[in-house]
C-alpha cells in the first residue's frame, strides 16, 4: 500500500513536499486538493502519533491550506484514524485502489479508434483533460504539476476524425505504471475509447519495464468500476480521507 502511493504521490507531484518522520507534507497551490493531502506512512506509537498531527496541521495553517490525511489500511499507523475523528476531522471521499497486469490490460476488446501518444501533455491532450475534469481553477497549476514529472510517462489520446475524443496518462515508477486523468467527452463515451486508451497505455508499459497497473477510482462511480473490471482491474484495499472542519 505504501508502495503505490507513494508511487502515485509522485505522479501527482506536489511543489513542496517535506518528509517528516516517513510522514509527506505537501504543497501544491492552484491544484485539485488530492495532490496536497499528507501521506502519514511513518509508524509512531499514540504519543508521537498526536504530535506529528499537531506538525501536519501547523505545515498546512502556514500555508493557508485544509488539513486533509489519506487514510489507508496497511499504510498508515494503527490508531490514527481514531485520533483525527477525535479531533473532529470528518470521513469523506472513499476510494478504491486497484491493480491489474499490464498483459491482461493489454488484450482489453477496443474498437478501431487511432491512439496517439506522446511522453510530454499537448494542448489537444490537456483541452480533453480540462473539459471532464477542470474545476474552474487557473490551468496554469495543473500544467506545472505535470511538468514536475520526473518518471517515463505517455499521454495517450483517442482520435475520432482527427480530434481527440478521450485521454489518459501512464507513469512508470519501479516495475509498476500507475493511470490518471482519464477522461472521455460525452459525446464519445460508450463507444469504446477509454478501453482504446487503457489498452494502448498497457503496451506502452510493458515496454517500460512495468508489468504491473495501478489506479485510484472514486468508489461509487459505478460506471467507471464496470470499465476497470472488464480490463482486468481487481481492488487492492478501499481508502478514505480525513478533512478538517
Amino acid at each position: 500500500m505504501r508502495g503505490l502511493q507513494q508511487r502515485a504521490a509522485r505522479a501527482l507531484p506536489a511543489a513542496h513536499v517535506e518528509d517528516v518522520h516517513g510522514w509527506w507534507l505537501r504543497h501544491a497551490p492552484g491544484c485539485a486538493w488530492w495532490a496536497q493531502t499528507v501521506l502519514p506512512h511513518g509508524d509512531a506509537g499514540p504519543d508521537a502519533l498526536v504530535r506529528r498531527v499537531v506538525t501536519a496541521e501547523k505545515f498546512c495553517a502556514d500555508r493557508g491550506m485544509t488539513a486533509r490525511f489519506q487514510i489507508a489500511p496497511g499504510a498508515c499507523p494503527q490508531g490514527l484514524d481514531a485520533i483525527l475523528a477525535e479531533r473532529g476531522y470528518r470521513r469523506e471521499s472513499p476510494m478504491s485502489l486497484r491493480a491489474a497486469p499490464a498483459a491482461r490490460v493489454a488484450q482489453t476488446p477496443s474498437g478501431s479508434l487511432r491512439i496517439r501518444w506522446d511522453d510530454q501533455p499537448t494542448t489537444a491532450w490537456f483541452d480533453v483533460w480540462n473539459a471532464v475534469h477542470g474545476q474552474g481553477g487557473d490551468p496554469a497549476a495543473e500544467w506545472e504539476m505535470l511538468e514536475r514529472v520526473n518518471a517515463p510517462s505517455a499521454y495517450a489520446c483517442a482520435m475520432v476524425a482527427g480530434g481527440v475524443v478521450a485521454v489518459a496518462r501512464a507513469v512508470a515508477d519501479t516495475g509498476w505504471a500507475g493511470l490518471f486523468g482519464m477522461a472521455t467527452l460525452p459525446r464519445a463515451r460508450g463507444k469504446g475509447a477509454a478501453r482504446s486508451v487503457l489498452a494502448a497505455l498497457a503496451e506502452w508499459a510493458g515496454g517500460h519495464q512495468a508489468d504491473h497497473m495501478y489506479l485510484q477510482v472514486e468508489s461509487d462511480n459505478v460506471p467507471a468500476l464496470r470499465l476497470y473490471e472488464r480490463t482486468g482491474f481487481s481492488e487492492v484495499c478501499g481508502y478514505h480521507y480525513r478533512s478538517a472542519e
